[in-house]
């Protein structure tokens, strides 16, 4: 990998996905952009892909797909790699994270850190927890689930990423 991995990461969702064009314009530079959106057929979510990749792009971001391959990404976001990009892994307890590790990917995303809207009422690793696992990680961890700008400042950790929490969604 030629740049280092970016310490802030925005994924896409169907709930944020009104507001994504602004919120990636308005990510630091370099940053990071994971497209999910699996709520879309195929043709209808590689055109989307395009669109926002093309506007992350323009931003100098790393772009990461899931669950697809071979549309310009940068690597993949999952439980698996799907490219040979990079990979960044997802993982939610210290066995998921061995086994990220040994199946070699660059990073983890570890969730969720606090309540959040993609599992409500799911059980969430806390300020202690979250720090306990990453620091069983010889990868680079992105804290993942509730975080915005202020839990970031609470966790006190480098690398985060929302879905919610960096996109606006205020109605027109």
């Amino acid at each position: 990998m030629s740049k280092g991995l970016p310490l802030l990461w925005l994924l896409s969702d169907a709930r944020n996905d009104a507001g994504l064009e602004d919120a990636i314009a308005a990510l630091p530079r370099g940053s990071g952009f994971v497209f999910r959106h699996y709520h879309l057929d195929a043709d209808e979510r590689r055109e989307r892909y395009q669109d926002l990749s093309s506007i992350a792009r323009s931003r100098a971001h790393t772009v990461l797909l899931s669950r697809a391959n071979g549309w310009g990404e940068d690597g993949t976001y999952g439980a698996q790699r799907h490219s040979d990009g990079m990979w960044l892994a997802t993982a939610h307890n210290g066995d998921e994270i061995a086994r990220a590790v040994g199946n070699g990917a660059d990073g983890i995303f570890l969730s969720p850190v606090f309540p959040t809207a993609s599992h409500p009422g799911a059980a969430h690793l806390g300020v202690h927890g979250f720090h306990v696992l990453a620091q069983q990680s010889p990868l680079p961890v992105i804290a993942l689930g509730g975080m915005n700008h202020e839990r970031a400042r609470e966790l006190d950790w480098p690398r985060w990423g929302a879905i919610d929490g960096l996109v606006s969604t205020k109605s027109a």
